[in-house]
Parts: structure tokens; sequence; C-alpha cells
């Protein structure tokens, strides 16, 4: 089942883009968080989409969130793509798709691409945002809404 606005999301762990254990408990209850799904690294959409979260994350900063990035790529080419393209934030390798099930990403175009979904994460762990687009620079526009009304 898909978690909806509302919802408190279950603590979870991955390796980062530099083989790093992330342990989401690190960070909920002290920032606030924004995590985006993703099909792929070095696609046109998803690359627009990541270097659209990079040039506001100053802007996510300094209203409290932290942005990170989820898809099923390995870590080598998180940390390729994070270097490539100069990203500040966090990248967390699903290869499992482990985080997709309990965070209920649906695929799209028929089930062929793994879906793009944004969720912004209050600091207590409450679900405040469930974006679902296949347009990539939207996300970070609605994300930025939520975290300035809050």
């Amino acid at each position: 089942m898909a978690l909806q606005i509302g919802d408190i999301v279950p603590n979870f762990t991955a390796k980062d883009n530099y083989g790093n254990d992330f342990d989401s408990k690190d960070y909920l209850g002290k920032k606030t968080l924004v995590i985006y799904f993703y099909p792929k690294n070095d696609t046109r959409v998803c690359t627009e989409q990541a270097c659209s979260f990079s040039d506001n994350y100053e802007d996510f900063k300094a209203l409290g969130a932290e942005v990170i990035g989820v898809s099923s790529d390995t870590i080598d080419s998180h940390q390729q793509f994070s270097e490539k393209h100069k990203l500040p934030f966090i990248l967390l390798s699903d290869s499992s798709k482990k985080l997709r099930k309990l965070f209920g990403v649906p695929n799209d175009l028929l089930g062929l691409i793994p879906g793009r979904v944004t969720y912004v994460v209050d600091k207590n762990g409450m679900l405040l945002l469930v974006f679902n687009s296949m347009s990539g620079k939207i996300h970070i526009e609605k994300a930025l809404e939520i975290l300035k009304r809050m």
C-alpha cells in the first residue's frame, strides 16, 4: 500500500552514493526530508531533475530540509552521476526496490518505467507531500511550496 499524506514514514536503510550506510533514524526527528524517487541516472529528465534539485539545494537547506534521491542504480553509478553533475545531496541505491515498495512508488508508462515521486517528510516523520509526475522540474517547485508553508 502506498504511503499517503499524513502517514508516518517507516524507518529505512540503504547504501548511499559512496557505499556508506544511510539510516533514516539519523535524520527523522532532526530534519525535514525531501525524498525523491526517479527512474535512472544519466537519462535526460532524471538529469534535469537532479540538476534542478542541485540548483535549488541552498533554498532547501535554508528551509531546514535535506534532499535525498533514490533510484535502483548501483552505488558506482550513483557516485559517477553525483560527481559528474556535482550533486550536493545524498543518492541512495535501491537495487532491490525495497524502498520503492516501502513507499509504494508506482511504475509509469504501462508499468514499464519506475515512477517519479517526491515526498516531503517533516521532522517527526509525517508525510506532507506525495507528488507523482513524470515531469522532473515541477517536483522541485512543489516541494519548495510545501516547505515555505511550514
